[in-house]
């Protein structure tokens, strides 16, 4: 579905009802990231409305010359909010770089906001400063390597630690799918910029209360796990976990895990 105003246009979709929950894709893809991994975990009598949204450049959703950073970006996501479902109590799911904005908004709707999931998230915007473990493959066959094309062995290689061909299928229809459709100038524009991280301490905010989950992969070479045990002391009800044989697509190469643990945040949020 597509929305406008004045402000802002941007694509989403929704699923199922009761009390709203804003999910955020990361950089690059579109909502169907995240739609894929998540929407097998609900249940009808979970009472939650599911809101998948396309980033601006990212998906359905057009650039905005407006965005030229995340201080912007978190913007177009309060309109999002304020759009769908202003004044609402609701959670707030993200994957990377929209972990990163699900943080700003509990920085800007905390009273608000129920709960919150961060999956594979970006803790410190600028990459130069991330603690990083070593890129280090978990499996890979070399058959089904052999028969991808340059390009396509490239991108699933990069983040990708399970390089089995169920992991391949899912990443090329539910991630690499997105990444075709992002806008490529608006992407670099933002990156010129240098406009990837806050202009304010994004976690200054009082400790958060409400049922919380935290995923990342051990071997995660983008954004890694060290960093996100910092936020335990603001999230207090936080779950955390740093999963073995899993990188930056922790959902892929970890599906039942991934799949139980957030079940487990569910039935806490409910």
């Amino acid at each position: 579905m597509l929305y406008s105003n004045e402000y802002i246009t941007f694509n989403y979709e929704e699923a199922g009802a009761g009390m709203p929950m804003l999910i955020i894709h990361g950089n690059g893809p579109d909502h169907r990231m995240m739609t894929a991994c998540m929407e097998p975990v609900f249940t009808p009598d979970d009472g939650i409305r599911r809101i998948y949204v396309d980033l601006p450049g990212m998906g359905q959703s057009p650039a905005a010359d407006w965005i030229t950073s995340s201080d912007d970006m978190l913007k177009a996501v309060s309109l999002m909010v304020e759009a769908l479902i202003p004044g609402e109590h609701f959670a707030v799911a993200g994957e990377s770089y929209g972990g990163y904005l699900a943080r700003g908004l509990v920085k800007e709707y905390g009273p608000l906001i129920e709960g919150v999931f961060l999956l594979c998230p970006c803790i410190i915007a600028d990459s130069d400063k991330r603690d990083l473990p070593s890129y280090e493959v978990a499996f890979s066959d070399p058959k089904l390597l052999e028969e991808l094309s340059a390009g396509e062995r490239e991108e699933f290689t990069a983040n990708c630690v399970v390089q089995n061909r169920q992991v391949w299928t899912r990443f090329q229809e539910e991630i690499m799918s997105g990444l075709n459709l992002a806008d490529e100038a608006f992407m670099q524009n933002l990156r010129a910029n240098g406009g990837y991280p806050f202009t304010f301490d994004v976690d200054d905010i009082p400790p958060f209360d409400k049922p919380s989950l935290i995923l990342t992969g051990r071997q995660d070479s983008v954004v890694g796990y060290k960093d996100a045990w910092r936020l335990m002391d603001t999230y207090r009800h936080a779950t955390f976990a740093a999963v073995d044989r899993a990188g930056h697509n922790l959902q892929l190469e970890q599906a039942e895990l991934f799949n139980s643990l957030v079940r487990e945040w569910l039935n806490r949020l409910g």
